[in-house]
């Protein structure tokens, strides 16, 4: 290696580690920030929380190796330009390729080794970081339940409400809560307007205080025959308070190195989500077909085409209804309504169903996309890094890091705007996975052509001197 590779090897290389290591903390604090109120005063030991900030680390490394690519490489040869080092090179006829040289093979390594850590680490951490929250959480059931759907996890009871709010987030708005401790299924029901959640540290016990509900329980009898059922009475009433217990000694004698979630989409290799996939694929077809299997049935959809009968000699009149008479008619015209009707609400439901589906599909497919494009996020920001910062002749923290930021801003706001696109299917995967590579691409051929020719970022003569000879045309002679 010659000495000036290895010159600007270090040029590069000292600050890449130093703004890496300053961009893993933030990312760091930022994700401990966001878990603070799982894990503060939940009696969790130093070692597992040094063990989530190991995990969050391993995460959020394949994050800030990109932007330490793009700030480190603006920052060297910034300095190089700023001290006049590229003007030396230029005349010792020294190209600006041969002397990103070195930093390209260099940022070739780190491509491939960020795509090994997104491909073996990423999954790992990310199953290990996931589990020890949700079993965090458990300590403190209130945390655990999640707004706008059934939670299950606590054993014997389903609830579900709108809203959690308070300072400890134990308050809850409009509950609906099945009691099946009976183990009769869903007998007992409970609404309320509000409710709160009272629990306590290491305690085997949380109590659940409801206000402005209603109460409803089917009671059933010994012999379970249908004229028995029918005769059995059930229990309602109103009530303004109701306080009853619930066991969660399940959640408080977990283990918080348990692993109970190891299947989804970021916990997965590429080779994993490869496998995955297409049986998703094809799980999701067999799904549709059933659906549309359904609708068709339930339409009687087979009567609607022309049948041969030979009993029947009459000719019919071509309007359908004119063939009955009128009871007959208002028959058939309700027993359409109906199935319109129940159809339209099947359609509805399925709908529902079909969309959350393919949005879980669409997971797996951006995630094994958007691993490959991350990778090769450190090429295409160097190729933006580089020729930028030999053009604005600026080292050091101040200039670069704006625009390091502005840069990184815009095309992690692009991937995401593409992500979220693709999982509600307004996009492929592909598409939405590799959008923010195919902005960037471009600008940075065109920085890299303009570095490399000498210009500058911008030659503002191109847009002045049709301006200036157009006046001077329009400009009467004396």
């Amino acid at each position: 290696m010659k000495i000036l590779d290895r010159y600007i090897l270090k040029s590069f290389l000292v600050p890449f580690f130093a703004t890496f290591l300053i961009i893993l903390f933030v990312l760091v604090m930022q994700a401990l920030w966001m878990a603070f109120e799982s894990i503060a005063g939940k009696g969790i030991g130093l070692f597992f929380i040094f063990k989530f900030l190991y995990y969050t680390a391993l995460v959020v490394s394949s994050q800030a190796l990109p932007i330490a690519v793009l700030l480190s490489s603006i920052m060297a040869l910034g300095n190089m330009s700023e001290n006049y080092e590229f003007a030396a090179a230029k005349s010792a006829s020294i190209s600006l390729m041969r002397l990103m040289r070195p930093l390209i093979i260099l940022t070739l390594i780190i491509s491939v080794l960020n795509f090994l850590s997104l491909n073996y680490v990423f999954p790992y951490a990310t199953l290990k970081q996931k589990n020890l929250t949700n079993n965090i959480k458990k300590k403190t059931p209130a945390l655990a339940l999640i707004s706008g759907s059934f939670n299950s996890e606590i054993p014997n009871y389903q609830i579900k409400f709108d809203e959690k709010y308070g300072e400890e987030k134990n308050l809850l708005k409009k509950v609906l809560i099945y009691d099946l401790s009976s183990k009769k299924g869903n007998k007992k029901i409970i609404t309320a307007e509000k409710g709160k959640i009272i629990s306590e540290e290491g305690s085997k016990y949380m109590t659940l205080v409801l206000y402005d509900g209603y109460y409803h329980e089917e009671h059933i009898p010994k012999r379970r025959n249908i004229n028995s059922m029918k005769k059995m009475p059930a229990s309602n009433a109103t009530f303004k308070e109701y306080t009853f217990n619930i066991d969660i000694s399940k959640f408080t004698d977990d283990d918080l190195d348990d692993e109970k979630y190891t299947k989804s989409f970021n916990m997965l290799s590429l080779g994993q989500l490869k496998d995955t996939i297409p049986a998703m694929k094809l799980s999701y077809d067999e799904y549709l077909t059933s659906k549309s299997k359904s609708i068709y049935i339930k339409i009687n959809a087979k009567e609607l085409y022309k049948q041969e009968d030979s009993l029947s000699l009459m000719e019919f009149k071509p309007e359908v209804l004119n063939n009955f008479n009128l009871s007959g008619k208002v028959s058939v015209l309700n027993s359409a309504i109906n199935n319109v009707k129940n159809s339209n609400k099947n359609v509805k439901v399925d709908k529902k169903s079909i969309q959350w589906k393919r949005k879980i599909l669409n997971l797996y497919d951006i995630e094994f996309h958007n691993r490959i494009a991350i990778s090769l996020s450190c090429l295409i920001l160097f190729f933006i890094g580089a020729p930028l910062g030999s053009i604005i002749r600026k080292g050091g923290f101040g200039l670069p890091m704006i625009l390091a930021i502005i840069i990184y801003v815009i095309y992690f706001f692009v991937n995401t705007f593409g992500r979220n696109l693709a999982e509600e299917s307004s996009l492929s995967a592909f598409v939405g996975s590799w959008v923010s590579s195919i902005i960037m691409v471009p600008f940075a051929y065109f920085l890299t052509r303009r570095a490399s020719k000498g210009m500058g970022l911008f030659n503002i003569d191109v847009f002045l001197h049709p301006l200036t000879k157009f006046i001077k045309k329009a400009k009467p002679s004396e």
